[in-house]
């Protein structure tokens, strides 16, 4: 039988304990254990055991070279329900000075943000399929700036997004 999905991800951090609070604060994680140094947190709508686990490495931990000098994981990516709920996101990255960009990707709208020890993740909404026309995917080819009010007014701000694409229809 083929991978299915991706369960959870585990990263190491510098302080457990800012990271937990800067996933929780922003996107809504809750911990569900931790040990000494060590965190488990899962997403709001997850039924996974954890999503993602914290390894605490200490403040003297250098940034990543990851896609500079070395391989390495570019970025995580979650999924939001409502373009009203990447909007939220977005605000509050901002006022974190944590958001690093925002595309539109035709059937995916994603905002690109950094985590406290400078990790880069994504989170993004999904065009319901249902939603996805032959203009939508002749714009898979080029990415735009995200205009999440102009997007909310075509899609719909409270429009389940993934439906048919991520999540079973």
């Amino acid at each position: 039988m083929p991978i299915q999905r991706l369960n959870h991800a585990v990263l190491y951090v510098r302080d457990v304990d800012r990271s937990v609070a800067f996933y929780r604060d922003v996107l809504g994680f809750e911990v569900v254990m931790s040990l000494p140094g060590a965190a488990f947190l899962q997403a709001e709508g997850s039924t996974n055991d954890h999503d993602l686990g914290l390894f605490q490495v200490g403040e003297q931990a250098g940034p990543s070279p990851a896609g500079r000098t070395s391989v390495g994981l570019y970025h995580l990516a979650w999924e939001v329900d409502t373009l009203d709920e990447l909007d939220r996101v977005a605000r509050r990255l901002g006022e974190l000075g944590s958001l690093a960009g925002a595309s539109d990707h035709s059937t995916t709208k994603a905002l690109y943000a950094k985590d406290p020890d400078g990790l880069e993740f994504e989170v993004s909404w999904l065009v319901p399929a249902a939603l996805v026309t032959e203009e939508v995917l002749a714009g898979r080819s080029t990415v735009r700036p995200l205009d999440l009010d102009q997007d909310k007014e075509r899609y719909g701000g409270q429009t389940r997004g993934g439906v048919g694409v991520s999540v079973p229809g």
